[in-house]
């Protein structure tokens, strides 16, 4: 019983939850470089609600309900960036771009970009890593059957609250 205590109040602490977040990326030093990165555009562009803005545009009426730094999973692996959770969409941008190939072959450097329009998903998940209980996930699957799976919340509880509250609202 102590164990889970001790492992508990070790989980809820915010400088574990940094700990957890930073290790899921691929290398120290990039990780570290994308949080600078995003730092500076933060406070380039006033806020992370003006981030979303730019990026993703807003509706009349919609409001930002949370931006939480976290993973998106990919087949490739974990990809660092922001979840955006409003009252019309979930919205997710890469801290920084990654490299494909475009239409003509040339690679080129673009954020990883989704949206999910709140209308169009199907339910909201929850779940733990059974090895290791602290490390967290919010699944997403759409009407079509998409899944979309986040991880490394430095605020888990709060992304997965403001996410409840955004589909259980009115379209």
């Amino acid at each position: 019983m102590e164990h889970k205590k001790a492992t508990s109040r070790k989980s809820s602490s915010f400088a574990f939850r940094i700990h957890e977040h930073v290790k899921l990326g691929p290398k120290l030093s990039e990780t570290l470089k994308g949080k600078l990165s995003l730092g500076a555009r933060i406070i380039q562009e006033g806020g992370r609600g003006n981030i979303f803005k730019h990026i993703f545009g807003m509706q009349d009426g919609e409001k930002l309900l949370k931006a939480s730094q976290c993973y998106l999973y990919t087949t490739a692996g974990p990809i660092a960036g922001v979840l955006f959770i409003s009252t019309k969409k979930v919205a997710f941008c890469s801290e920084r771009p990654i490299t494909c190939s475009s239409a003509d072959g040339e690679l080129v450097r673009v954020p990883y970009k989704v949206l999910i329009p709140i209308g169009k998903i199907k339910e909201v998940n929850e779940g733990e890593n059974v090895n290791q209980t602290e490390q967290k996930y919010i699944e997403i699957v759409t009407q079509e059957d998409s899944e979309f799976w986040f991880m490394g919340f430095l605020r888990y509880e709060k992304a997965f609250k403001n996410l409840k509250k955004a589909i259980s609202m009115p379209i």
